[in-house]
């Protein structure tokens, strides 16, 4: 996989299209791993299946083109997938979850972390 520093308009485009109608979904999902006890919740999305966290939606359920995992930032660290010396620099990048959702996007040629901001009400 390579991790493409650029979200193509491809991937913006589709990732947009769903998140609005998961938006909110996403939100709770997000408060709940908060108030569980866990820290940067992170929510990973594939076109296939991905292996880390939980099936949050699946895409095929629910018409969107992305399945969505629940997932938290020490089971990334956990996997190696943020190196456990590097977990203080992603903190400190990660943005607030009450206002930006965090995506681990997963595709074949794309690998990346992205913020996006929840629609305003």
């Amino acid at each position: 996989m390579v991790n493409d520093p650029e979200l193509s308009g491809k991937y913006l485009g589709t990732i947009s299209a769903d998140f609005v109608k998961v938006a909110d979904t996403i939100r709770e999902a997000s408060y709940r791993i908060r108030k569980a006890g866990f820290e940067c919740p992170i929510f990973v999305i594939g076109h296939e299946v991905v292996p880390i966290g939980q099936l949050l939606l699946d895409k095929n359920l629910l018409e969107l083109n992305w399945n969505y995992n629940a997932s938290f930032l020490n089971e990334f660290v956990q996997r190696e997938l943020v190196a456990a010396d590097k977990e203080e620099a992603f903190r400190a990048t990660y943005k607030d979850p009450d206002e930006f959702c965090c995506l681990f996007v997963v595709d074949k040629e794309f690998t990346r972390f992205v913020f996006i901001p929840y629609p305003e009400d």
